[in-house]
């Protein structure tokens, strides 16, 4: 049974266009897999921690050492894991504010990028640990940015991906949100199109 998980990360919930582009997504896909499982993390309604030398300190020691703070900690942590472990399909809902990553992304990024666990060190350099998955990333943005160097989102997000070992990741924009009403209506309906094809 296919497994797809999403990922809202805007600020404004399921209101944020990123999380309405990847909802419209969701929803042609679950059209055409109505067999398939669906987890649903929001980061700005469930929010991770930021990451702090108590909680880094967690992930770094030996778990027959850890005190009651530290094995909470690994737990959350491997929760989070778990969910992005059993998934087939990811689906993210990237907003871009100023001209990087939510934090709250990062955030996640931090609790879910572990040594050992997600990916590991070798002679030859890290190898990522979570094969075999698929990737949509729907990054909404009110300036246009996409190839210049103001984009640092998409290496930052494809490049980390990567490095847990998930190659295959397919951008979708909707850009120039911000520059006028002609526009933002021309970008949204170009990206859903491209969304709901994506699904099919």
């Amino acid at each position: 049974m296919t497994t797809l998980l999403q990922i809202n990360s805007s600020i404004n919930n399921g209101n944020g266009q990123s999380s309405r582009l990847a909802d419209q997504f969701v929803a042609a896909f679950r059209e055409r897999n109505p067999d398939a499982r669906f987890i649903k993390r929001d980061l700005a309604a469930e929010a991770v921690p930021h990451l702090t030398a108590e909680r880094f300190g967690a992930f770094i020691t030996k778990p027959e050492e850890h005190t009651p703070t530290q094995r909470a900690v690994v737990a959350y942590s491997d929760a989070l894991i778990a969910e992005l472990k059993s998934a087939d399909v990811i689906v993210l809902g990237l907003p871009m504010y100023n001209f990087g990553v939510p934090s709250q992304l990062k955030a996640y990024f931090d609790h879910i990028a572990r040594a050992g666990v997600t990916f590991r060190y070798t002679p030859s350099g890290p190898e990522g640990l979570l094969t075999g998955k698929k990737t949509y990333v729907f990054a909404a943005r009110g300036g246009q940015h996409v190839g210049t160097p103001l984009d640092t989102q998409t290496s930052y997000v494809r490049d980390f991906f990567r490095f847990l070992g998930i190659s295959d990741v397919e951008f979708v924009y909707a850009e120039g949100l911000a520059v006028g009403p002609e526009v933002r209506e021309a970008s949204l309906a170009k990206a859903t199109e491209h969304a709901v094809r994506l699904a099919a």
